[in-house]
């Protein structure tokens, strides 16, 4: 383990967050002087603190323990490669290009796997002006509804929330060549291509 490396690699989280030594410390439970001894090389934090300073940061214990953040370069530039991450305590929908960590209520989120097509997930589309009409036929009750449903086109991600108890149908400007996902709370994710309707 490279000390100065990791020290580096901490002062740069910290200050990337808006935090002080004090402030970070505060929230570790430690003194500011304990911050600083990190950050200059001459320690590291113990296996006790290093989980909530890996939260606290936003990156995983990996990172802290080897003093690098490695770059996604494979997937980069390419919005049909977009994955999709729901919280399960606080149900926050995030997105990302690639592979990243993303944590949210002090859990790492895990991409959400697209399910194969039913019927009581299969869109009705009809195209209204310039606008593609989406129509889903699904229950909308508390218990059980369409959260969010994405539209994934060439140069954009446009992302509509849905409501339980209101209808399931969401418009969305006409664009061929792109792809709807969308959301259930009780079943996952799917998808259906917008290319097909041409």
């Amino acid at each position: 383990m490279d000390l100065i490396k990791n020290g580096k690699l901490l002062k740069t989280l910290r200050k990337e967050k808006g935090m002080t030594q004090k402030m970070l410390a505060e929230k570790l439970g430690v003194v500011p002087k304990t911050v600083s001894k990190w950050e200059t090389g001459n320690g590291f934090p113990d296996v006790s603190v290093l989980s909530k300073l890996s939260e606290i940061l936003g990156v995983n214990e990996k990172s802290l323990l080897s003093g690098t953040l490695t770059e996604n370069k494979t997937a980069t530039g390419n919005i049909q490669r977009t994955k999709f991450y729901v919280c399960p305590c606080c149900g926050s929908t995030m997105q990302g290009i690639g592979d990243c960590s993303l944590i949210c209520c002090g859990k790492l989120l895990q991409p959400l796997q697209v399910n194969a097509l039913d019927e009581s997930h299969a869109p009705m589309i009809t195209e209204i002006d310039n606008d593609f009409y989406i129509e889903f036929p699904h229950e909308m009750r508390k218990e059980h509804y369409l959260r969010f449903v994405w539209y994934i086109g060439f140069d954009r991600v446009l992302t509509l929330p849905l409501y339980p108890e209101q209808d399931c149908a969401v418009r969305i400007p006409k664009v061929y060549g792109g792809k709807l996902v969308y959301y259930c709370n009780q079943h996952g994710l799917f998808a259906y291509p917008l290319s097909a309707r041409r």
